[in-house]
């Protein structure tokens, strides 16, 4: 190695130590590092309501007009104004993206039902069934990185300190964090374990389908951003009550 390319790698190095340590010392604790990426991650009570109301349109316009294909129009719409406004303040359009995204899945279920010769209702109840899907996923893969001792919040920890996995050498980071990961469990199973067996009797006789499709859009808009909050709510308290030290120089285990 010449002299000049040792001298840039360890100028590199040194950089890249002072910008981890800056990160660091700009957060005291885990706590705050978690609310930080918390925060981020929700987009604020504007990407929060962004993700809500063409949930909650598609929902009021089919339990008012019992019209399947208006009430996907309208919660498109509503998306579509919402990406506009995006693009003219030149702001993030991440959460309004992600609203079209769940939107256009339930489309294409209900695409598939009607080609397979379902009913109005069973297009219907098939809109909701990406939702019981992805609840339950989300459910099992946070579960599952708990009960493996890697808890999927400390990796945000290790997004703030610069080293994704010198959390884990640190049981205090990792209790915590596992906590903070089954508070984002929690709202999921609470979802699939209400909302799965009315989709289930709703398909197969057991109820009423009409009646189903009605009780399933007032629940997703009941368990979705409110129990999101009441989780998050937790985590603050939790996250409000401990001063867990963030250690970048761990080592990892």
């Amino acid at each position: 190695m010449t002299d000049e390319a040792a001298q840039a790698d360890a100028t590199g190095q040194q950089t890249g130590q002072q910008t981890g340590q800056q990160a660091v010392t700009s957060t005291e604790s885990v706590e705050a590092a978690v609310r930080q990426q918390l925060s981020k991650a929700l987009g604020g009570r504007r990407g929060m309501a962004e993700a809500a109301v063409p949930t909650i349109l598609f929902t009021a316009t089919w339990l008012s007009m019992r019209d399947l294909q208006l009430a996907l129009y309208v919660s498109i719409g509503a998306a579509l104004v919402l990406l506009a406004i995006r693009l003219v303040q030149r702001s993030t359009v991440q959460f309004v993206l992600n609203a079209l995204f769940g939107i256009g899945i339930g489309w294409y279920f209900v695409h598939r039902s009607a080609a397979s010769g379902g009913s109005e209702q069973e297009q219907a109840l098939a809109y909701f069934l990406p939702g019981l899907l992805y609840n339950g996923g989300y459910a099992v893969v946070l579960a599952f990185t708990c009960l493996i001792g890697w808890p999927l919040v400390g990796f945000m920890v290790g997004s703030i300190t610069g080293d994704p996995t010198a959390w884990h050498s640190d049981k205090q980071v990792v209790r915590l964090c596992s906590r903070l990961t089954w508070l984002l469990v929690a709202p999921c199973i609470l979802r699939v374990a209400i909302q799965a067996p009315i989709w289930i009797a709703g398909g197969n006789g057991g109820m009423d389908p009409d009646t189903a499709v009605a009780a399933l859009g007032v629940l997703k808009i009941v368990l979705g951003w409110p129990l999101q909050l009441a989780a998050l709510g937790a985590m603050v308290w939790l996250l409000s009550r401990n001063r867990t030290p963030v250690e970048p120089d761990a080592a990892p285990a």
